[in-house]
């Protein structure tokens, strides 16, 4: 177990703009960052990354967070697992802490599939470098392949043994489990309940998820029999989902920010040949067609993409559908095709770096006219065939969000197509029309569910209070939104006001305001007072307030970065959605010369506090009176009744009193 103190350390000096930025490509907007949320699919940023606080919230999704929390929720990382990979980012030592039996035997199964996949991996690339078959059969083919010794060590290639059994048995040896080498199918369960090595006698490449972690592998065989596949990979697992991953993106994704552009290949060779080559920002979808995943990792740091194709038509043309998902993210798409029927890799090999470099630079041509000439030339003249044609070029330029860049396309292709600009267009809309229908169709079905198990009471999204849905906790929204299923708790307007009460400790807590009667004192013990008879009902807020009042018996007032590391997740959800907001002041107010000035909260803490006050002992008063009522329908005793009246009575001058205050009308 991890010691508190190395904890404390890491999460010190993580930098959350360094760690995020290893995943997102952030841009400056005014006192935040901003990219595309690496959390859900959006072509608008509305991730933004708070220096200041060392926070980060998407107001598209609702995440948010730390660092520790952005790389447990990225890359499904554990707690231990994530502090880890964050000491080792920034080179802190990580003291160990001896852990009883019970906690090893409560090791998450995740984390220990992780460090098989590590220990397999150190495995292969021993193989490689010190075993007789490795260094005379493994090594000698990557030397062949022209592969420097230096490029082999950082991409961590490996040998698996062409035994039957090697790997498992020295995987068991070590105490690894049976189970979990068939999991990430490093081994494959016979019929009798024993196990054989997936990958023996192949060369091996590991593969990487972003943090550079080993999470499956891909094994090339070198034999020559037409019966043996000549790559094998790993099976789908519980740490590898091979439709969120691009092999290299964990070597490639600085480059790619620095020249804003991503080269994207078919196989492992390609990208270790291009990367050799000096051209670094280079990924590859492991053979298979591009899914909706890889183009998210893609878009996260780039929206330039040059698809670099190896000359076999076949495959060309099957890879035109998912270049489409690539347009209809937002992305520039250009292709390259090698002369010859090269591939990358032959050609770098071939010609060498710097030709290499030259060809990639001056013979890209943009996707959409390289579809149009390269369907064309099947028409043979067909004009049946013609007009498929022209309808499957205007439905990809349909796709594209940017009308400059639609405008700009249907004027070129309708040269090249030979037909009228205007027939495109109304070709295109129609399509458009189309499919607008379908997603309203799907929307409307989607909010019909979700609706359905909807209750929000009355008066929230009042202008007495924030939006519905501001204070949320992530499991709030997704118990709220998710069809079928019944919401745990309403978030009623009592609730909303107590987190208000929280984002005003959180924010002001330390500020000092001036009370009437008592001069300056800090917000927090001023307001704690004023609710020492208020019980808050929201766990997680009730949870906060409970650390404030704590805290200042000992005259000390918490920092809100102090619940955004608690295990909670709730109290950290709370905590980082009271801190943050989608909103700035335009640089039009404030501002000298139009004599337009805006008050912010800090000025007026004093009546920002007693409103939050008295709001939510009003919302209790109502209540109670509420509840005077219905016991009134029911008593008979004359005592009862006058003791209940009395209480009414009292309470309605109480409830006059703070709406008077808050500028409310009391019409009953």
């Amino acid at each position: 177990m991890i010691a508190k103190e190395t904890i404390e350390k890491v999460l010190e000096v993580a930098r959350i703009e360094e760690v995020v930025g290893d995943f997102v490509d952030l841009k400056k907007r005014g006192t935040s960052l901003i990219g595309n949320c690496p959390f859900h699919n959006e072509k608008t940023p509305s991730f933004h990354v708070s220096v200041a606080k060392g926070i980060y919230k998407c107001f598209g999704c609702g995440v948010g967070g730390d660092s520790l929390k952005f790389v447990m929720e990225l890359e499904k990382y554990s707690y231990p697992e994530a502090i880890r990979y964050l000491a080792d980012k920034y080179a802190v030592p990580i003291e160990e802490v001896k852990r009883s039996p019970a906690q090893l035997a409560a090791q998450d199964k995740r984390e220990s599939l992780y460090v098989l996949s590590k220990w397999a991996g150190k495995y292969f690339k021993d193989q490689l470098w010190t075993s007789v078959s490795g260094q005379t059969i493994g090594l000698s083919y990557f030397k062949e392949r022209g592969y420097r010794e230096d490029i082999i060590k950082k991409f961590e290639l490996g040998y698996s043994p062409d035994q039957w059994t090697a790997l498992s048995d020295a995987a068991v040896a070590e105490g690894f489990h049976k189970d979990y080498l068939t999991n990430i199918g490093l081994s494959i369960q016979r019929d009798d309940g024993n196990v054989y090595d997936r990958f023996r006698g192949r060369v091996i490449f590991p593969i990487h998820n972003l943090t550079g972690r080993v999470i499956g592998f891909g094994g090339r065989t070198l034999k020559t029999e037409k019966s043996v596949p000549k790559y094998v990979n790993s099976p789908e697992s519980d740490i590898y989902h091979k439709s969120d991953v691009l092999y290299g993106l964990n070597f490639a994704k600085k480059a790619i920010i620095d020249n804003d552009i991503c080269y994207l290949v078919e196989g492992y060779a390609d990208v270790i040949s291009v990367h050799q080559a000096g051209v670094e920002n280079v990924v590859s979808s492991s053979g298979t067609s591009l899914t909706s995943g890889q183009i998210h990792l893609i878009s996260r740091f780039t929206k330039n993409v040059v698809i670099l194709y190896d000359g076999d038509a076949a495959g060309i043309k099957a890879s035109l559908r998912g270049t489409d998902m690539l347009l209809e993210e937002g992305l520039n798409v250009k292709v390259l095709l090698f002369p010859d029927g090269n591939d990358p890799d032959s050609y770098v090999q071939k010609y060498g770096s710097s030709e290499f470099k030259s060809y990639v630079d001056s013979n890209q041509e943009d996707f959409i006219f390289y579809k149009t000439n390269i369907l064309l030339k099947d028409t043979g003249g067909d004009p049946i065939k013609r007009a498929e044609v022209i309808r499957e070029v205007v439905q990809s330029i349909s796709l594209i969000p940017d009308e400059i860049k639609v405008a700009v396309f249907i004027k070129q292709c309708s040269t090249l197509l030979d037909i009228e600009e205007r027939v495109l267009l109304t070709e295109l809309n129609k399509m458009r029309i189309q499919r607008n229908k379908a997603n309203d169709k799907k929307s409307a079905q989607q909010v019909e569910r979700t609706n359905s198990h909807i209750n929000f009471p009355a008066g929230v999204g009042s202008s007495e209070m924030p939006p519905a849905d501001f204070f949320l906790t992530d499991r709030e929204r997704a118990e709220l939104g998710a069809p079928g299923v019944e919401p745990s708790k309403v978030i009623t307007p009592e609730i909303l006001q107590e987190r208000e009460i929280v984002r005003i400790l959180l924010i002001y807590g330390a500020e000092l305001a001036t009370w009437e009667g008592e001069g300056d004192v800090p917000v927090a013990p001023y307001i704690l007072n004023a609710l020492e008879d208020v019980t808050f009902e929201d766990r997680p807020s009730a949870f906060i307030i409970d650390v404030f009042k704590k805290r200042a018996e000992e005259y000390e007032i918490p920092e809100a970065k102090f619940f955004f590391s608690h295990q909670d997740k709730d109290v950290q959800d709370i905590a980082i959605n009271c801190v943050t907001s989608p909103y700035q002041l335009s640089p039009n107010w404030n501002d000298d010369k139009r004599k337009i000035y805006v008050r912010e909260e800090r000025e007026h803490l004093q009546e920002l506090s007693i409103q939050a006050i008295y709001r939510i002992k009003k919302r209790k008063v109502e209540r109670e009176i509420h509840r005077i009522r219905e016991e009134l329908k029911i008593e008979t005793k004359a005592d009862d009744l006058e003791i209940l009246l009395s209480k009414y009575q009292k309470l309605k001058e109480a409830e006059k009193i703070l709406a008077n205050f808050l500028g409310n009308i009391v019409i009953r």
